[in-house]
């Protein structure tokens, strides 16, 4: 049977440190000319700041879960810059694909695509390129990168692996706490 402590884990202490360690962090951004939610796509190796960030803003439309943070999607997109690194037919696959993608923001919205505003929007833009091989890979590989982080697993409600503890039959298969007891 699933147990879910409900309590918080935070309290006063781990709040003010989180800030004490934040604010350094936060000012140092600032004097790059980086914001706070963007300076993770500055770290990547092959591919550019603005093909990271789409990269992400591509996960979270592909893939829509209100409760998941953008950490999660950030986490899922990181290995391209890797594989773009030391394979330049696959990076040019990916900026292609961005660079086309951000053309038909712009003509349509007159922003590029991270920059569009309305998850409806994007997500016709999407529509329009989802035959290409670009959309293919990305959409493919999010599958994997996106629902195999460990960390997402409690919050779809995903025990994980039941094999090392003997199988789900005693293990919970029949935990539905969702409907109601007749």
């Amino acid at each position: 049977m699933r147990l879910v402590d409900k309590r918080s884990k935070y309290n006063r202490r781990t709040v003010l440190k989180g800030m004490a360690t934040g604010a350094p962090a936060a000012a140092f951004a600032g004097s790059m000319g980086l914001s706070i939610e963007d300076a993770w796509a500055d770290s990547g190796k092959a591919l550019s700041p603005a093909t990271m960030k789409t990269l992400a803003k591509m996960a979270r439309d592909i893939y829509p879960h209100d409760f998941l943070s953008d950490h999660f999607y950030i986490v899922a997109v990181m290995p391209w810059d890797e594989k773009a690194a030391q394979d330049d037919a696959l990076k040019g696959v990916i900026e292609a694909g961005v660079a086309q993608l951000d053309s038909l923001a712009t003509t349509r919205f007159k922003a590029p695509y991270a920059g569009v505003g309305w998850e409806e929007d994007r997500v016709e833009l999407l529509e329009e390129i989802e035959d290409s091989e670009f959309f293919q890979r990305i959409r493919g590989d999010l599958v994997v990168s996106l629902y195999n982080q460990k960390e997402a697993w409690p919050k779809f409600g995903y025990e994980g692996s039941s094999f090392e503890h003997g199988g789900y039959l005693h293990r919970g298969f029949d935990d539905i706490d969702w409907l109601p007891e007749d």
